[in-house]
């Protein structure tokens, strides 16, 4: 019983020495983004974010309103480009590497005001090893960075709305 207690409070020991090593270095859990609206319009081209895009609006306490008139803010998603590059070849010619890059971008303004925003663009990058022989596996893993890089766009557009803040009121 005593070598329970001895390795149960070791192990509590590990766990406040990192949490306090977690706490000293800043890491926080992502909470709720602070946005200075909690309703939003979003007009222009359906993308493959949008889905997403309104699902962390929501999440975030910001409804996506169906028309411009009951809208504190305007999103206008502009456009989008996913590109597969060539970043490194074998000597026998064969691909080694791939570098994906996502890109989209969009523009805000106010109701009430006719000018919209400088255009925003937000860009996701992702490297990947390429290999012949593991093709539908690598087929599945760059499908996984696409979507991750999707995700980052997002988590980006409401970093960036959150940062108008002080115009959106």
């Amino acid at each position: 019983m005593q070598n329970y207690r001895s390795a149960f409070m070791h192990r509590i020991h590990w766990l406040v020495l990192l949490t306090l090593i977690l706490s000293a270095c800043g890491f926080q859990l992502r909470g709720m983004t602070e946005l200075s609206f909690k309703n939003l319009y979003i007009q222009g081209n359906t993308l493959s974010i949008s889905r997403e895009l309104k699902q962390s609006l929501n999440a975030n306490g910001i409804q996506v309103v169906a028309n411009a008139e009951n809208a504190e803010l305007l999103l206008d998603l502009l456009d989008e480009t996913n590109e597969k590059r060539i970043l490194s070849l074998s000597g026998g010619g064969l691909v080694r590497e791939f570098e994906l890059n996502y890109r989209m971008s969009f523009r805000t303004r106010e109701p009430a005001s006719p000018t919209w925003s400088t255009v925003q663009t937000v860009q996701v990058r992702r490297d990947f090893s390429y290999n012949d022989n593991a093709l539908l596996g690598k087929a599945d893993e760059e499908e996984k960075l696409n979507i991750s890089m999707r995700n980052d766009a997002v988590h980006e557009i409401l970093r960036r709305l959150t940062a108008i803040k002080s115009t959106a009121k």
